[in-house]
């Protein structure tokens, strides 16, 4: 009977993992309750978590830098990479194996990060949760360096602290329900959260009706993807993270608690859902500072993550006082300087006047703030994509190729040195990259689809007047198809890529020609209406008075 009692409770361990891996997941942020006392007591735990956290990513990064200048490292690498593209399988196998081994023979693996840890949180006095989750964040920066295209690792620098973070329900910081409300308790302090608006009420009510009976839950989650196939939201806290923030020169802590399931709807003050999720197609151009899409009902062309003008008065404002600082570093530190205003090589002391310290704490809470807008401006801009239609169509992804500088030097007609700056900035403000990776998540957790059309695609070479591929420069942003019509670039690609047919995965030819006039007409009075009221919209090529 104990037997049978077993194996049952085995079985069921096994489903409800199964459950845990297929969820989905989200995180409900919240600012803590926290007396003055107590958060002095977590910037100390956090402080001393960093200096363990350093001690760690030094002897790792020792043993890294040792075996990376190895020969035989640097030329296993080199082998691996020649027949990844290749169906030499077994070859690339054995040279796998002889990497793992290098790194066995340098201690560049998990299992000796996780016990080098060990004595250093001991020393420190780190709880053995705090001590392990730290170890998986060095181990995976480590991992970026052996597997991606990550350098090195980095110390964690004096004054900034890092999260605090433990990857179990019931332990580190335990989760539970008093009167209703959530509790924290953490290193033998107790704290609630601010509750601030009705979202963050249903959310936290969700948590609270999960703890009352989570067995019950968790049992109705494993009937229903057995039955069902689909994974329900049970609103499991699955763990919690304290982050700190400096808001306004002072420091705030917010609990992060990642939470299994979709997140709850938003209401607007009228009690409506604030989004509706529509039907058809979108297809979108995203370019480094701007976006054109076409939908069924709807065209446009806009900056990324601009809510207003501010964005683009703050971006000058960061710019002005990040020279004030260099103007500033550089009066007080003149030994540090060459002559031709280059930093000179090797170890240097440096001053910091009063007004240097002002400046820096000024330009820090204005890039917050910039960086705090930017998503927000992107989350609208998102979810109003997703209300036009469920099926998101545009070219792969390409930010991280766009920012980096080019290696090679090249030489122009008239026998200069081009330069190699590419887009670096510009991605920096308007954040490309994280628009398509949110527009992804977004479409894919709402049970739309995301595609990314092949390299052959070309959506911005393609004529539909003349059937044909014709190259185009890239300075040309207003141009004339062959019958003389006149389209923005931009739009135009966004347009070929709404004309999408997914069964050849090619343009469809027959909707270009058919729905053309429709979609153009919009787009003409898009363009009138922009320069009516004087709109800026960045490398587009439409002229504003």
């Amino acid at each position: 009977m104990q037997t049978n009692q077993n194996v049952e409770q085995t079985e069921y361990k096994k489903m409800l993992k199964a459950y845990h891996k297929l969820s989905d997941r989200h995180v409900l942020v919240l600012e803590t309750n926290l007396s003055h006392k107590d958060k002095c007591m977590v910037f100390h735990y956090a402080d001393l978590e960093r200096k363990a956290g350093n001690e760690l990513v030094a002897i790792m990064k020792n043993n890294y830098e040792q075996m990376v200048r190895t020969k035989k490292y640097r030329k296993l690498k080199t082998l691996y990479g020649k027949y990844s593209n290749t169906e030499d399988n077994d070859r690339r196998k054995d040279i796998a194996k002889q990497l793992n081994e290098l790194q066995e023979q340098y201690n560049v693996t998990w299992n000796f990060c996780r016990t080098s840890m060990i004595p250093i949180g001991k020393k420190y006095g780190i709880d053995a949760i705090f001590a392990l989750t730290k170890a998986e964040d060095i181990w995976r920066g480590l991992e970026k360096c052996l597997y991606s295209d990550a350098k090195t690792i980095h110390f964690t620098k004096r004054n900034v602290l890092p999260n605090i973070r433990a990857k179990q329900i019931n332990r580190g910081i335990v989760i539970s329900s008093v009167n209703n409300r959530l509790q924290f308790k953490f290193n033998g302090v107790k704290f609630g959260v601010f509750l601030k608006d009705r979202f963050e009420n249903d959310e936290a009510k969700a948590i609270v009706n999960y703890l009352a009976e989570p067995d019950v839950k968790d049992k109705l989650a494993i009937e229903t993807l057995q039955e069902e196939g689909i994974c329900i939201s049970t609103y499991r806290p699955c763990y919690a993270t304290l982050v700190f923030k400096k808001i306004r020169g002072k420091l705030r802590v917010y609990v992060h608690v990642t939470i299994e399931g979709l997140s709850k709807t938003k209401y607007d003050s009228k009690g409506n859902p604030k989004h509706q999720y529509g039907k058809g197609y979108v297809g979108c151009d995203i370019g480094t500072q701007t976006i054109a899409y076409t939908s069924d009902t709807e065209v446009d062309l806009k900056n990324l993550a601009e809510r207003g003008s501010t964005i683009q008065t703050n971006e000058r404002k960061e710019r002005l006082i990040y020279r004030a600082m260099d103007r500033s570093r550089r009066a007080t530190n003149p030994q540090n300087y060459n002559a031709d205003g280059t930093v000179k090589k090797g170890y240097k002391t440096w001053t910091y006047s009063n007004r240097y310290k002002r400046l820096k704490a000024k330009h820090t809470e204005l890039c917050r703030i910039n960086s705090v807008n930017r998503h927000l401006a992107i989350n609208e801009d998102v979810n109003h994509i997703r209300e036009l239609g469920d099926t998101f169509i545009t070219e792969p992804k390409n930010a991280k190729r766009l920012q980096e500088r080019a290696k090679n030097t090249t030489v122009n007609s008239k026998g200069k040195i081009n330069k190699k700056k590419r887009f670096g900035r510009s991605i920096k403000n308007r954040c490309s990259g994280y628009f398509q990776a949110q527009i992804e998540r977004k479409f894919k957790n709402t049970n739309g689809v995301y595609i990314e059309v092949p390299n052959d695609y070309r959506a911005s070479q393609y004529d539909h007047t003349a059937d044909d591929y014709l190259k185009k420069r890239l300075s040309d942003r207003l141009y004339k198809l062959r019958d003389g019509t006149e389209v923005q670039r931009d739009w135009y690609s966004s347009y070929l890529l709404y004309c999408y047919d997914y069964k050849t995965q090619n343009i469809d030819k027959n909707k270009c020609r058919t729905d053309f006039n429709k979609c153009y007409g919009k787009e003409k009075a898009l363009i009138t209406w922009i320069k009516a009221n004087s709109i800026k919209i960045l490398n587009s090529g439409i002229k504003v008075s």
